[in-house]
């Protein structure tokens, strides 16, 4: 492997700089021996290359003037590595010694005003860049938060009766797992389920239409959005007829909440409600909690409709009617 020497860097901050390199470089192949008048050539090219890569432009560009062997090349920061002259023989150690001190010496002398020069357009660069750097990261961020509320309104479209505007029953099976795992993990934050139908909603709606029969399960939306908080509790419709509400309160709330709905809609609501409590057994499921607010509901059609039915979770299997009709409150 042929030897690799250093002869001078420099950093190429401002014009005057990528000359100077120039004409030191020339004055290298000179004094090494090579041809000057190629190399004149080949470093108008190189100075080009040089300047595109930011030389001069503010940015202190490092770049190298090295030997390998009888090769002379010029290597820069960028990932540049450029062939400059190649030598007729291999000059000895000590003629690159020699050579490398006087050119490293004269990059070491500093002209002031070249110097207030450099770090003018240093301070330039820097501010350009900053500039840049900022009005790109901003960019980025409004195209982010555009993506992130496209991404938003997608999942909401993807989780909402189109209908109602209610929760759909993907959205449903979301919210109760994370709503379950959460009430039985703290104890001391009740969870309840209320599950609706529409009594005889199939008969409503031969009768009067579909066109009445979708403002009906609209009025159903509205009533139970009127009872529930917002970003606390959930109302979701399931298709049909179907609904159900998520609360994060105790048996008595969600039976008064139920009572509430029961009212906005004259008694024509049947209702199923489970709840957990600090009490409820640890052994509780997420599927034995749903089939219970189900079997809850299916008792309230089979008392005759129009009634809510509770599941007390500490007395598993044991159905209560709490509440028979709205008139009856």
């Amino acid at each position: 492997m042929e030897d690799q020497v250093e002869l001078f860097r420099q950093n190429l901050a401002v014009e005057p700089d990528v000359q100077h390199f120039i004409r030191l470089s020339l004055t290298a192949i000179s004094e090494l021996g090579g041809n000057p008048f190629t190399a004149s050539l080949a470093l108008l090219e190189i100075g080009r290359r040089l300047r595109q890569a930011g030389a001069g432009t503010g940015y202190p560009l490092p770049v190298v003037l090295e030997l390998h062997g009888q090769d002379v090349r010029i290597k820069c920061d960028t990932g540049h590595d450029i062939p400059l002259a190649k030598l007729r023989e291999k000059p000895g150690q000590d003629q690159i010694k020699q050579i490398s001190r006087k050119l490293q010496k004269s990059t070491e002398i500093i002209d002031p005003m070249l110097l207030l020069r450099r770090n003018q357009e240093m301070a330039r660069y820097l501010d350009e860049t900053r500039a840049r750097t900022e009005r790109e990261l901003a960019e980025l961020q409004a195209s982010l938060d555009a993506r992130q509320r496209e991404l938003h309104e997608t999942l909401r479209q993807a989780e909402t009766d189109p209908l109602t505007g209610l929760c759909n029953r993907r959205a449903f099976d979301m919210r109760i797992g994370m709503a379950f795992r959460r009430a039985m993990r703290q104890h001391d934050e009740p969870l309840s389920l209320l599950l609706f139908d529409l009594d005889h909603f199939k008969e409503v709606n031969d009768q009067y239409g579909h066109q009445y029969g979708d403002a009906y399960l609209n009025k159903m939306a509205q009533a139970m959005l009127s009872v529930i908080r917002q970003d606390v509790d959930g109302a979701f419709r399931f298709g049909g007829d179907e609904f159900a509400m998520l609360l994060m309160a105790d048996n008595a709330t969600a039976c008064d909440k139920a009572r509430q709905v029961l009212r906005s809609m004259a008694g024509k609501v049947s209702v199923g409600i489970a709840s957990i409590r600090a009490d409820t057994p640890p052994s509780l499921t997420l599927e034995d909690f749903v089939r219970q607010a189900d079997e809850a509901l299916y008792q309230a059609k089979r008392a005759g409709r129009g009634r809510v039915i509770c599941c007390p979770q500490n007395q598993l299997g044991c159905i209560s009617e709490c509440l028979i009709k709205a008139a009856a409150t």
